[in-house]
C-alpha cells in the first residue's frame, strides 16, 4: 500500500484491493502536486488530472509551479503515446493490409515509416505499430532520457519529431475510420 499524507497530516492509503471493480479504482482523494514525491511525481500528477476530468484541457496542460517545462512536455508525450495504444487496439479489426495498404491521411499524403533503416511504405496498421514502438523506444531510452527529473536540451529535440509522427495516427483514423476515431476522441479528448 502506498501511504501518503495530505497537508493536513491525515494519512491516505492509495491501494486498489483485490476484487475492486474498475469503476472504483483510484477512489481516493486527489493529491496536491506538492504532496507528491519521487521520480514519477509528474507522471502521477498528469494521470490524476486525466482521471479527475479528462475534458479540462487547460488545467491538464498547465504545469504546477516548479516543474521543468521540458519534463512536463516529456511526461505528457509519454502519457499521450500510452493512451494512443488504445486507439491502435481499436483499429486492428478494421485497419489491415487489405483495407489500408498504405499509411495515408488524405489522398495527397502517404507517410513513409521511419523506423526502418531506409524509410519505406508500410500498411497503415504496421505503420501505427512501428511508430508507437519507435516512440516508446525513444521515450524510454536511457541514452536520451537518463532521468525523468531533468531532460537534457539535446534530448528535447527528439520530442517534436516523435510527436509529429504519432499525430499522423490521428490523421489516418480521422479520414479512414471516423466512427472509431470519434468514439475514442469523445472518451479521451486526446486529439483536441
Amino acid at each position: 500500500a502506498v501511504v501518503s499524507t495530505q497537508s493536513t497530516g491525515e494519512p491516505i492509503v492509495r491501494r486498489v484491493l483485490p476484487g475492486t471493480k474498475a469503476m472504483d479504482f483510484f477512489a481516493w482523494p486527489d493529491q496536491r502536486f506538492d504532496d507528491m514525491d519521487g521520480n514519477l511525481a509528474v507522471e502521477q500528477y498528469i494521470r490524476q488530472c486525466i482521471r479527475h476530468d479528462f475534458k479540462d484541457l487547460d488545467g491538464m496542460l498547465e504545469p504546477p509551479d516548479g516543474v521543468d517545462v521540458n519534463v512536463w512536455n516529456y511526461e505528457h508525450l509519454r502519457q499521450f503515446c500510452n493512451q494512443l495504444n488504445d486507439l491502435c487496439v481499436l483499429l486492428q479489426p478494421v485497419c489491415n493490409a487489405e483495407t489500408c495498404s498504405q499509411m495515408t491521411a488524405t489522398v495527397s499524403w502517404i507517410f513513409l515509416c521511419a523506423v526502418h533503416k531506409e524509410p519505406k511504405e508500410c500498411c497503415a496498421i504496421d505503420y501505427i505499430r512501428h511508430t508507437l514502438d519507435g516512440a516508446a523506444s525513444i521515450l524510454n531510452s536511457f541514452k536520451y532520457f537518463p532521468s525523468r527529473q531533468n531532460i537534457k536540451e539535446t534530448s528535447v529535440n527528439k520530442l517534436p519529431s516523435t510527436c509529429r509522427r504519432v499525430y499522423r495516427i490521428f490523421s489516418h483514423a480521422f479520414f479512414h475510420h471516423k466512427k472509431i476515431f470519434w468514439d475514442f476522441e469523445l472518451r479521451t479528448m486526446l486529439c483536441h
